[in-house]
């Protein structure tokens, strides 16, 4: 019976975390518009997510992300949706397998990692507000990491021509958004994460120990 009350609360907390990715999905908070790129603060939820109810919540949650970030790369388009959005690909079937890895695979990396390095850190008897902003840190870098560098792997040439450059450099404009964009969100979310998550691993912690 413990066992099933748990299964049930470990559900209903992960529908309620991804119930909050897809509000923020769907404003300005969470999917802020910029002139070549979405830049996002909806890996938050995902690496708190996985802090609190582990990988396979993290990945669950990731996913949801992801389908948000491809639905919102078809329904309003900018130059690089097509690395994002099976359905703007211009490269046939590979083009769409490499945007479903772009968006959603990506995606549910930061929450296995996340969660993973979580369990790493408390395991190695990290103080929690030491283990928090690293988690936060390295769950975002995850995120700008894997999708700007599959970017690169997958669609150099792509990115070249939307933005009107030689595919030779192409590296430097992906370090360039990896320096100027990722590095403040993950600073962003290390802060985030740790005000967030020091309240809700207290509240996670009281509503089981009264379960």
């Amino acid at each position: 019976m413990k066992t099933q009350k748990k299964d049930t609360r470990w559900m209903v907390s992960v529908a309620l975390m991804a119930a909050i990715i897809i509000v923020l999905a769907n404003t300005p908070l969470g999917m802020i518009q910029l002139p070549i790129i979405k830049a996002t603060t909806v890996h938050i939820p995902v690496i708190v997510g996985a802090i609190l109810f582990g990988p396979m919540a993290g990945a669950i949650l990731g996913g949801i992300f992801g389908l948000c970030s491809m639905i919102s790369n078809t329904m309003a388009p900018t130059l690089l949706s097509f690395a994002f959005s099976p359905f703007m690909s211009t490269t046939g079937f590979g083009g769409v397998a490499k945007a479903i890895w772009i968006s959603v695979g990506c995606r549910i990396l930061i929450g296995v990692a996340a969660g993973w390095l979580w369990i790493l850190l408390k395991k190695w008897k990290v103080n929690t507000y030491m283990a928090l902003p690293i988690t936060g840190f390295i769950g975002s870098m995850v995120n700008t990491v894997t999708v700007m560098g599959s970017i690169y792997f997958l669609f150099a040439q792509q990115y070249a021509t939307a933005k009107e450059v030689a595919v030779t450099a192409v590296w430097g404009l992906i370090m360039g958004t990896v320096t100027a964009s990722g590095i403040p969100e993950a600073i962003a979310a290390a802060v985030l994460v740790t005000a967030l998550g020091k309240v809700l691993l207290v509240a996670v912690k009281r509503m089981t120990a009264a379960a």
